[in-house]
């Protein structure tokens, strides 16, 4: 009975420690060539720098070439679609971002599901949004703006990249949490919003921290809050809105890594690891400076309940706001 009874738990035995040492096999060989790295805009610009700076460390740490790969077009669809029809075997990575895996998702119908479809690698780390005014309104901080506000209800505009956007979401959430009114006017681009504020056109915007900046420098426009949970480095003096009463006003422009749903664990946990090395690197630091963006090094499945969470809550603000790009 004893002989028989081993007889039939050894290949299940045998089994496992075969998955085990299969799986070993399989994340020590992992990557034997080069990685294709899909970064969904153009080259050029904040997102790609950040693809390209992560990447070139990322790639010697993995003693493997990873290939950045731009595919500008949609607002990030082109690329989420290619990465989901590749294989899942982890040679094929995609720059997820705040557009792909959070606003876009909220505001319109897209051709892929941004959880279901995706596997999450990990985060690279975020920018915060600023509110910014025109230096001509008067209000030095951000409780005098907010009686500017509601002393004139519906007389101010505000600028955003464009419909759906970060830029508008962000100022959306502020008029629901404050009850104020501002008139919104989307322009192609932050640029051409950024060069009406600074005309007087509109008198308040919510951009990514890298593009205000040089215009905050200049004193053509005046900061007021930041969103995020802690002070910005290079707004020591801003106030967080959460300091201001704002509690969870945390939106921000992310990057993280994402792949085809159904990589293997092993793969993943290898990928996100060596990410999350490369994210800790001092020198690593003060490159994303330059572009604001802190890195916020997290686990895999960290990484994808933060980004079910950034859907989740742009989308109960586009369904009250009743923001539906696709009407």
């Amino acid at each position: 009975m004893q002989r028989r009874t081993f007889a039939l738990a050894f290949p299940a035995a045998l089994s496992a420690a075969l998955t085990g040492v299969h799986g070993l096999a399989h994340a020590q060989s992992f990557p034997n060539k080069p990685i294709r790295y899909i970064v969904p805009v153009a080259a050029g610009g904040g997102s790609d720098m950040v693809g390209r700076t992560v990447t070139e460390r990322w790639g010697r740490l993995l003693a493997q070439t990873i290939v950045v790969d731009n595919q500008g077009g949609g607002g990030g669809v082109i690329a989420a679609q290619n990465t989901v029809r590749a294989p899942a075997d982890g040679y094929t990575l995609m720059q997820g971002y705040v557009a792909t895996h959070g606003t876009s998702p909220a505001t319109r119908k897209l051709p892929y599901d941004p959880i279901k479809d995706f596997t999450p690698i990990g985060m690279i780390g975020g920018t915060p949004n600023v509110l910014v005014v025109n230096a001509d309104v008067p209000a030095s901080d951000f409780k005098q703006f907010l009686a500017y506000l509601r002393a004139n209800p519906g007389k101010l505009s505000y600028g955003s990249a464009g419909p759906g956007s970060l830029t508008h979401l962000t100022m959306e959430l502020f008029k629901a949490e404050e009850d104020v009114q501002l008139t919104h006017v989307p322009y192609r681009g932050i640029a051409p919003a950024f060069n009406d504020l600074m005309g007087g056109q509109t008198q308040a915007m919510f951009p990514g921290l890298a593009a205000a900046v040089p215009h905050i420098k200049s004193g053509r426009v005046r900061p007021l809050a930041v969103t995020g949970k802690a002070r910005h480095p290079a707004l020591k003096d801003t106030p967080t809105l959460e300091e201001l009463g704002l509690h969870g006003f945390d939106a921000m422009q992310w990057y993280g890594v994402v792949g085809p749903a159904g990589m293997p664990a092993d793969v993943v946990r290898q990928l996100n690891d060596t990410l999350n090395t490369v994210l800790t690197a001092p020198d690593l630091r003060e490159k994303l400076s330059v572009e604001a963006v802190e890195p916020m090094p997290m686990s895999a499945a960290q990484f994808g309940e933060y980004m079910r969470a950034d859907i989740a809550r742009w989308t109960r603000l586009a369904r009250d706001r009743k923001i539906q790009l696709d009407t």
